[in-house]
Formats: C-alpha cells, sequence, structure tokens
C-alpha cells in the first residue's frame, strides 16, 4: 500500500521515552498491508537458510549472568497463570522456553503447521532486518510506522480505548480473556478491517 506524506505530532506526554511530543514530516513509502506470516517466513528461510536468533545457543562468555537454561536455543512464552502472587511481576505471564521458535511458537511440542496465514513469531529486529532485505524492502522508522498506524487521523485515541474489530485482550489480564473477538490469541491477518489506508492490524496481533 501506498503511504502519501504528511505531516503530523509524534509522541505523546503519558510515556517518558515518547516525550516530547514533536512535529514529524514523512515522505510518501510503500508497505506491506499485512504482518509476515509464517509461509512467507518459511519461504524465506528455505531460500536462505537462515537461522533466527531463537534457534541459536547463546555464547556463555558473552552472558555468564544467565541461568544454563537460557544460554539455550529458546524464547519467552506468554501463558495464562493458574492465580497471580503480584500483580505487577511479568515473569508469571511470561516464560522462557527451550526450544520455542518461530517453527515452534509455543514450545518444542507445538508446530505451525496449519498456521500458515498466521503472524510469525519469536524473530528478533535483526531476523525482521534480514527478512525485508532479501524481499528488497526495508523496515519502517518508528515516524513511519505511526504515521501509517494513525492513516490520516489527527487525534490519538483514548490510552484505554478497546476499539472495535481488532485483536485484543477481554477480560482481566493476565487471567482471563473472553475472547469476545474470536480469538484467545494470534489471529490469521487480514481477518479485521483494514484502517483508511488498508493496512491490517495496525492496533496489534502480536506482541
Amino acid at each position: 500500500v501506498w503511504i502519501p506524506e504528511g505531516k503530523f505530532d509524534m509522541g505523546d506526554t503519558v510515556y517518558a521515552e515518547e516525550k516530547p511530543v514533536r512535529n514529524i514530516k514523512v515522505k510518501g513509502f510503500w508497505m506491506d498491508r499485512t504482518e509476515v506470516t509464517n509461509d512467507e517466513f518459511a519461504a524465506f528461510v528455505k531460500a536462505t537458510g537462515y537461522v533466527t536468533i531463537a534457534e541459536r545457543n547463546l555464547d556463555p562468555l558473552k552472558h555468564a549472568q544467565l541461568p544454563a537454561d537460557m544460554l539455550k536455543a529458546g524464547a519467552v512464552v506468554f501463558s495464562i497463570p493458574a492465580a497471580l502472587i503480584s500483580g505487577d511481576d511479568p515473569s508469571q505471564w511470561w516464560k522462557y522456553v527451550v526450544g520455542a521458535n518461530w517453527r515452534h511458537p509455543a514450545g518444542p511440542n507445538t508446530s505451525i503447521e496449519k498456521y500458515g496465514s498466521f503472524p510469525v513469531v519469536h524473530v528478533t529486529y535483526a531476523d525482521a532486518k534480514a527478512y525485508a532485505q532479501w524481499k528488497g524492502n526495508q523496515l519502517p522508522t518508528e515516524a513511519q510506522w505511526e504515521w501509517a498506524a494513525r492513516a490520516g487521523a489527527k487525534e490519538m485515541p483514548s490510552q484505554h480505548d478497546q476499539p472495535a474489530g481488532a485483536n485484543t485482550w477481554q477480560g482481566i489480564f493476565p487471567i482471563a480473556n473472553s475472547s469476545e473477538d474470536g480469538f484467545a490469541g494470534l489471529a490469521p491477518v487480514g481477518c479485521y478491517g483494514a484502517n483508511a489506508w488498508g493496512l491490517f492490524d495496525m492496533i496489534g496481533n502480536v506482541w
């Protein structure tokens, strides 16, 4: 999709890393309509032999502070906790799983078979950059992405808005998800409505 050039006020006053609000001019650029799917990423890996960061063991000399299990290839996986001991501790619902990677999203006993149209997960910035370069593309800058996500809207949505037609958490996070939007976890790309510029899932799908 061609994203037209324009100006907008980037950032906000809620989070320190988003300050200050500044007026940004963005030139026009092309952007993929959806997230990269498992099938698309698999084609890249087949053509290049690329091995993602999550599929590589870490160098113990460079990461001596990590426990032994976290030196093994793997990724952080979300799981609903049975109970919350400390409400603000994310380690209760994010767990490092040895053997988790884009081929095995929740661990070695899981698969992306039959999930080709779902977005690829467990890719780092380096992985995404390698994929984009293989396609002859480049990753959007922060300003480009925010401009595309806004799709020409002048005002930011409320911080607590739950948009209709998007894959969001519905219920008490992180212990109960009612799945009223049709999915408890990821959704296939492009199954909700596009924004005004024809881009899908800009509110989020993969965390």
